[in-house]
């Protein structure tokens, strides 16, 4: 019965699930929404997650990064001062900013010239393909299936800040790896580089990605 464990058992239970937590910052701390109902991410929040990348991606070894406009561009540059790689970027639209909803299909606004420069370092080469989310993963797929039809690469890997833990509408196809800095709830997240899409200045936007960050489950 519960009531009757050990409190040796118990204490040493404890200290192995705050241990875990530390490990794991995504089930250490968990954000609370805005009045809004957003969720927002500092300029900080967002290279912390990048960082706690960085060890995986250099074991992974990529010879040049794809970063989807616009929000792969920044996460990408944070990336590239401990990855030290070149960045290419592409521009990919699934949402329409005009009226702020979906769109049925991807599309390809913008992509990169391998025939010259930094492009010549994709066909038959590494590639990291760089996002700040996923959230229904269309456009991530759209990315990778045509980097693998149009360019070759001889392997591809995924780098996101945020996961949106929700079922996907896109699959990345087999054999692609996959990071992400932080698995998070399904929410309208909110990043610093679009403050004044949603009506705050930068100052304004960090007051409320710190009001979003909730206190730690172990209370540190």
């Amino acid at each position: 019965m519960p009531g009757d464990e050990h409190p040796g058992v118990s204490a040493k239970r404890d200290a192995e699930e705050s241990q875990l937590a530390k490990q794991n910052p995504a089930e250490k701390r968990q954000r609370c929404a805005a009045a809004d109902g957003r969720i927002y991410f500092s300029y900080a929040q967002i290279h912390g997650a990048m960082s706690s990348l960085a060890s995986k991606i250099l074991e992974w070894k990529p010879d040049v990064m794809v970063a989807i406009g616009g929000g792969g561009f920044i996460p990408a540059r944070m990336l590239r001062t401990e990855i030290k790689v070149p960045i290419l970027a592409v521009s990919l639209e699934l949402y329409d900013d005009a009226t702020k909803t979906a769109r049925t299909q991807v599309v390809k606004k913008q992509w990169f010239d391998e025939t010259s420069g930094v492009g010549q370092l994709v066909r038959g080469r590494r590639v990291l393909v760089v996002d700040e989310v996923d959230d229904s993963r269309a456009t991530l797929e759209y990315c990778v299936r045509e980097l693998q039809e149009t360019n070759a690469p001889s392997a591809i890997a995924v780098a996101v800040v945020h996961n949106k833990m929700k079922p996907k509408k896109g699959t990345l196809p087999a054999g692609i790896e996959y990071f992400a800095g932080e698995d998070v709830p399904d929410k309208w997240n909110c990043y610093p580089w679009d403050a004044a899409a949603y009506g705050h200045d930068i100052f304004e936007h960090e007051k409320l990605a710190r009001q979003c960050e909730a206190i730690p489950k172990d209370g540190a």
